[in-house]
């Protein structure tokens, strides 16, 4: 029996576009709720949410029923963190702040068995194998792992060309909040100089033949985006839309405070 098949690697393979939700709060009751709202992919936040290696453990087991398929964003791009994320059973990485082809082709091998890669070889006691009832999973294990690589700098958008050539990228994530921050425009991603370099960005993607993804918490620019070819785009997080609604409820009854006005995504 090989590894469970990863259907947000092979939605992004054969160009149906995903529709997705950011996963903040750490909490896998508010996990599970999300995984019965219908979305094709949600990401577990390891790097702004408050999250360590059991708070995502736990999240991946409550959604392990859910038709949404799994994304987990590590902090960092460690292979250590890597190792074990995916020891624990997360099929797809996302993982922040990539900035050359050459930090890509480390997280290419951080996520292979040897020869072909540097990722331990622990799965006989790992949660991917299913406890080592998956005999063959250390063997079909990588055609089912998906890695995306956030371009989140000027200095990644520059090297984009050459990240994308990258054999074991399945596509690149735009961060427009750290991008925006990079070129000047700090909370201000809507900025046309931000978004021509956005537009500009998905559209080499796609034509490079990868997936491209972005979230933002502006339905026009993900609509925008979706239009320009983008596979994978996340509309909105756990945390917002919770908040949202509460404040909401509470401005029915007079109470409650304002929203503040917020377009710009990881």
């Amino acid at each position: 029996m090989p590894a469970p098949t990863n259907r947000f690697k092979a939605a992004l393979k054969s160009g149906r576009q995903q529709i997705g939700l950011w996963l903040n709060t750490g909490e896998p009751l508010m996990a599970e709720i999300a995984g019965k709202a219908g979305f094709d992919w949600l990401v577990i936040d390891g790097e702004h949410g408050p999250n360590d290696l059991r708070s995502i453990m736990a999240q991946l087991q409550a959604l392990s029923s859910s038709q949404s398929e799994v994304v987990v964003r590590p902090p960092v791009g460690e292979t250590w963190m890597i190792k074990q994320l995916l020891d624990i059973g997360a099929r797809t990485l996302l993982v922040p702040m990539v900035d050359s082809a050459e930090q890509a082709r480390q997280l290419v091998r951080a996520v292979r068995y040897p020869p072909h890669g540097i990722r331990g070889v622990g799965a006989a006691v790992g949660r991917a194998s299913e406890f080592n009832t998956i005999p063959d999973y250390a063997e079909t294990a990588a055609d089912e792992i998906c890695l995306i690589v956030q371009a989140e700098t000027m200095t990644a958008i520059r090297d984009l060309e050459n990240i994308l050539a990258v054999d074991g990228v399945d596509g690149v994530f735009i961060g427009p909040a750290d991008l925006s921050a990079d070129m000047g425009y700090l909370g201000r991603m809507e900025a046309p100089e931000v978004q021509d370099v956005i537009e500009a960005a998905i559209r080499q993607i796609v034509k490079a033949g990868k997936a491209a993804g972005i979230l933002t918490f502006s339905e026009s620019f993900n609509r925008r985006y979706l239009d320009l070819g983008a596979t994978f785009v996340a509309v909105g997080a756990d945390v917002t839309e919770f908040s949202a609604a509460l404040r909401t409820l509470a401005g029915r009854y007079g109470r409650g405070v304002g929203a503040a006005k917020q377009t710009s995504g990881y």
